[in-house]
């Protein structure tokens, strides 16, 4: 089969390999027809996150179900399906608790799994024509429809950014009413931010400094914030202020409450310095998001921050130990929540959004190419440039295991 395989530091490669085979009476072999290029495989792309030479990558993957073990009571061939990032067994203490995102059984050395990524188990990719699906009964999520309809790239980023972008309103605290600044318009911040919109939120700042991006931003109906413009934090603080109504509203002492009731950092350990935006510094979100929250408000963190770490600069970075502003989160009372999103927890309610017409997340997506393209793509959206926002690999032929 065609797949795409890392091969080192800005390369990625598309090469046959072997098609995957049943392992377990609970797998199943799930002929792709979607799949999605994600941030966090640009981690890998740039070395941050290195694999082992020819792994296959890819953690956002749909299709339709080619075969299945003996074992396998609820999935069978030619159902329609996307996979969570998250592998898991959908048994241990973690996954009993709704905690999928922290499978204590499908990777012996860290307490999560998923498809082709760096410490996550020894699981070959999506970014491919097949993949092995373990514990497909538990991993697989059915769906409507037929390969290629509307819902295709729907249904796509049920796998991973639309619930991992709801996974971060989550973090933060988002509900009706609330207002929520968001840091980075990747994938992942613009559905964070569409998520925080339909939770009802009632202002969605979102700070990036790509056009193409913040463009996006705007088509969602957020308000988006150049921070090569300036001081993003002040940015909000004075956009907040020209709300004629919600000045009037402020009871005394409400004025001095200029910040936002919400954020989330949807950028990491890449972040760029408000001074410098040609300059990495990895605690420059951190900043912002403590900054530009009110006392008492709530922080979510769904940005990667990653140990170890062999680009950082400084042997501590390379740890991942970076300074933090508690004292300024301690006298706030700030709450905060981070790491991955359970997926399993979000796409079947999700998925049920996209099928009445409550959601659309597809329209963050902004090139569909076949595998052939995926190294070239892989260098556009790397260098953030030409509107690369959100790639998917699209598959279109019928292809047998």
């Amino acid at each position: 089969m065609k797949a795409v395989s890392f091969e080192g530091k800005h390369k990625m490669s598309v090469a046959n390999h072997p098609t995957p085979k049943l392992k377990s009476p609970t797998d199943a072999i799930l002929r792709v027809t979607t799949t999605g290029i994600c941030g966090s495989d640009l981690h890998t792309y740039d070395g941050r996150t290195p694999l082992e030479k020819g792994t296959v990558v890819g953690h956002e993957i749909m299709g339709v179900i080619e075969q299945v073990g003996e074992a396998v009571q609820s999935i069978k061939k030619g159902d329609r399906v996307v996979l969570p990032f998250n592998i898991s067994c959908g048994f241990c203490f973690n996954c009993h608790r709704g905690h999928t995102e922290a499978c204590l059984t499908m990777n012996p050395e860290a307490p999560h799994a998923a498809y082709g990524y760096a410490g996550m188990g020894p699981y070959q990719g999506g970014q491919a024509e097949f993949v092995l699906v373990p514990y497909a009964d538990f991993n697989c999520l059915k769906l409507p429809g037929k390969p290629g309809d509307e819902w295709e790239d729907d249904f796509l980023l049920l796998s991973d950014v639309f619930p991992t972008g709801y996974h971060a309103a989550e973090l933060a605290c988002v509900a009706p009413g609330k207002t929520v600044a968001i840091f980075g318009a990747g994938p992942v911040g613009l559905l964070a931010a569409y998520s925080s919109l339909l939770k009802g939120a009632s202002e969605v700042y979102v700070v990036d400094s790509i056009p193409e991006r913040l463009e996006k931003v705007k088509e969602i109906g957020a308000t988006p914030v150049d921070f090569s413009q300036g001081d993003p934090v002040e940015q909000i603080f004075a956009l907040r202020k020209k709300i004629k109504g919600i000045q009037q509203a402020h009871r005394p002492g409400e004025e001095k409450a200029e910040g936002v009731d919400c954020a989330i950092d949807a950028v990491g350990y890449q972040a760029r310095d408000n001074d410098d935006p040609d300059r990495e510094k990895a605690t420059q979100v951190l900043e912002n998001v403590v900054k530009v929250v009110n006392a008492t408000g709530s922080v979510g963190i769904i940005g990667v921050y990653i140990a170890p770490d062999p680009g950082a600069k400084g042997e501590d970075a390379k740890k991942g130990v970076y300074p933090f502003p508690i004292a300024d989160f301690f006298d706030k009372g700030l709450t905060m929540g981070s790491g991955q999103a359970p997926v399993k927890k979000y796409n079947e309610y999700l998925r049920d959004l996209i099928v009445t017409g409550k959601a659309k997340p597809s329209k963050i997506v902004s090139h569909r190419i076949e595998i052939d393209d995926a190294p070239y793509a892989y260098k556009k959206f790397d260098q953030r440039i030409d509107g690369y926002t959100k790639v998917l690999i699209k598959f279109t032929e019928k292809r047998a295991a």
